[in-house]
């Protein structure tokens, strides 16, 4: 359960202090009522560092974040800007308060006071500000810092996942993040929410930041066992073997994580072409291959992406660690110019020869560059 002391006066004024930024911040907006929301608020009373950090102002975030040499994100309802202080990302909004027309749509917005923007939040913890304009304090209304206390996760109310069924997916990512537990009725809820309501798009950029977390494992499980995603038989396992494969040598760098890991949990890569390849079945075929020479590997591995050749090797292909260390690494010292050079026309013969003499290297039946030139001759005069 998380422990942490009470957010009293002093405490706030450390950890505020802590931020980089938010005192050009509060020099910036003056008087206008200026509010740390949401999980930073959150963050700092877990005492946990944060690289962004949400601003909401009862008046112009556009003006604010341009007067702090930041950009405007979007204008109009949405009102939203950002600005980066001292390497501290920091999103501001002018507050509102928002109403679906129906589920999952976009919502409409107004302006609004800092206790109805808090209102429109999700959980309870995301659900806290802290004024930046006057002496601080923990603004509360929704039980948030009890929730904490008490490492539960609770819907703010119960027509949240009808609004934005993506707030179901962000609940098994915070409950893996912190360790929380879903309240009874929020996990009632989570249940029902139906996914079907908004794009693919949203969908999947949830997923994506899912595939993020540290405890990725974790929260794909529990979307599992809610019922709002299908893992593959043995997901779980592949998620934390590929996690790991790709924190150590040679398979640093092969592969981007978050992506490999979202691919052990549906099977494909991200966006509306992802669903053109079975990545895993891709995958399972290479990890049931046993080449017996290294240009075999060689051949077997070509064309497959590092997303697909670290699931290979989480299910087991272990001759990829020498493909990934060494084989892949294999260059011959000739080219097509040498061939041409003794006379062999351009063609497929320049390739066929170059093909030859690259396997024969691989699998040490010749070295050097003189030995290359007549295997790769002979080959080319066929």
């Amino acid at each position: 359960m998380p422990a942490f002391p009470t957010p009293d006066t002093d405490l706030l004024s450390e950890r505020l202090a802590a931020i980089p930024g938010l005192a050009r911040v509060r020099e910036a907006a003056g008087e206008m009522p200026t509010f740390l929301v949401g999980g930073a608020v959150r963050d700092l009373l877990l005492g946990l560092e944060r690289t962004d950090v949400d601003v909401v102002v009862e008046g112009d975030a556009v003006a604010l974040a341009l007067a702090l040499g930041g950009e405007e994100l979007a204008g109009g309802r949405f009102a939203t800007a950002r600005a980066t202080m001292d390497g501290v990302v920091l999103d501001l909004a002018s507050a509102r308060e928002e109403s679906y027309a129906q589920p999952g749509a976009l919502p409409d917005v107004r302006p609004a006071g800092i206790d109805a923007d808090l209102a429109r939040r999700d959980y309870t913890l995301n659900a806290m500000a802290i004024p930046l304009h006057r002496d601080p304090e923990l603004i509360d209304p929704h039980g948030g810092e009890a929730d904490l206390r008490g490492g539960l996760l609770r819907v703010l109310h119960p027509g949240s996942f009808a609004d934005d069924p993506t707030r179901a997916l962000r609940a098994a990512r915070y409950a893996a993040r912190f360790g929380f537990r879903l309240e009874s009725e929020t996990e009632r809820l989570v249940r029902e929410a139906d996914l079907g309501t908004v794009s693919a798009d949203r969908v999947e950029a949830e997923l994506m930041r899912l595939a993020a977390e540290h405890n990725a494992r974790v929260a794909f499980e529990l979307l599992d066992a809610l019922g709002l995603i299908s893992l593959p038989d043995g997901g779980g396992e592949t998620i934390e073997a590929v996690s790991s494969l790709l924190e150590r040598e040679p398979w640093q760098g092969v592969a981007d994580r978050t992506l490999a890991v979202h691919a052990a949990a549906t099977g494909r890569a991200p966006g509306a072409a992802g669903g053109l390849r079975d990545l895993r079945e891709s995958a399972r075929e290479l990890a049931a291959a046993v080449p017996e020479r290294p240009s075999e590997a060689v051949e077997l591995a070509r064309g497959h992406g590092g997303v697909e050749l670290a699931l290979a090797r989480a299910l087991g292909a272990e001759w990829l660690d020498r493909y990934v260390a060494e084989w892949r690494h294999v260059r011959l010292e000739i080219g097509g110019d040498d061939l041409r050079a003794a006379g062999v026309e351009e063609g497929p013969a320049i390739g066929r020869g170059l093909d030859r003499a690259l396997r024969m290297k691989l699998d040490g039946e010749i070295a050097g560059r003189d030995e290359e030139l007549l295997t790769a001759l002979d080959a080319a005069r066929e």
